[in-house]
């Protein structure tokens, strides 16, 4: 008489495995005081020095609103998007691959993918906070109108954090070491940023690198984010550019991402 021996099945995480590796991360992120000036920090800092600076004249080309409200807000928030997005996080992933975590959790029931999940939704959760707090502070202080295209502002967001996270997963999937993943992070951030208008208007640049800079992320983020502001309707083009950079980046990363 032979007996059967029923397999053993390794559990997936549940819900509370989750919310524990979310909280994980969430207290490793928080004990990176300087990592957390950027999202909370930076964008406060951006509007009180823009806010104390500039008037409330209406602006024809902003649709009638103030420079601060169409352009400065949108900037900012699309300036911390990416900067967590295309910095913050790949850092801590490359961190985690280089120190063999990933590869830990790779014989574990927990895949070494739940870990990008969590990093991705607490990296979020810190950018929608940083946002939110530059917003308050410029509606407390200046005046700061809501967006005519509320929903549109909301859709554009989320839009822009699923383009600057997809590349941000890139440049973690192809950086060796936490320092190649800041490097390659900051010349990308600085590449859109000069392409995009956040150092200026892109009509001061030639002409056929000013209309790619605004297909990249942050151009495409800036003029979406302030026609909705302005209650403009979008350029089609530019929320196609952000969907297929999200496509893009998201399937070569996920393609060339290592584990160990």
């Amino acid at each position: 008489m032979t007996e059967t021996v029923a397999p053993i099945v390794a559990a997936r995480p549940g819900p509370a495995a989750w919310a524990r590796l979310m909280l994980t991360e969430a207290k490793l992120v928080a004990r990176d005081t300087s990592g957390l000036v950027v999202p909370f920090g930076l964008p406060m800092l951006i509007m009180v020095m823009n806010g104390l600076g500039s008037d409330r004249t209406p602006v024809p080309a902003f649709g009638g609103l103030p420079a601060l409200d169409a352009y400065v807000v949108p900037m900012t928030i699309a300036m911390v998007v990416a900067l967590i997005g295309i910095v913050n996080m790949p850092s801590f992933l490359a961190g985690y691959r280089t120190m063999g975590v990933l590869r830990r959790l790779s014989v574990t029931p927990a895949h070494p993918a739940l870990v990008l999940v969590a990093q991705s939704v607490v990296s979020l959760v810190q950018a929608v906070t940083g946002v939110a707090l530059a917003l308050v502070l410029a509606r407390l202080a200046f005046d700061l109108t809501v967006p005519r295209s509320l929903a549109g502002a909301i859709g554009v967001f989320l839009l822009a954090v699923a383009a600057m996270y997809a590349v941000g997963m890139l440049v973690a999937a192809i950086a060796p070491t936490v320092n190649a993943a800041v490097a390659i992070g900051l010349v990308l951030f600085f590449a859109f940023l000069a392409t995009g208008g956040g150092f200026g208007g892109r009509e001061h640049l030639p002409g056929w690198l000013a209309d790619a800079g605004a297909y990249l992320p942050f151009g495409a983020t800036l003029d979406l984010l302030g026609d909705c502001w302005a209650g403009l309707a979008p350029a089609p083009g530019q929320l196609v550019a952000l969907v297929v950079t999200t496509v893009i980046s998201g399937t070569a990363a996920a393609w060339l991402f290592r584990w160990e």
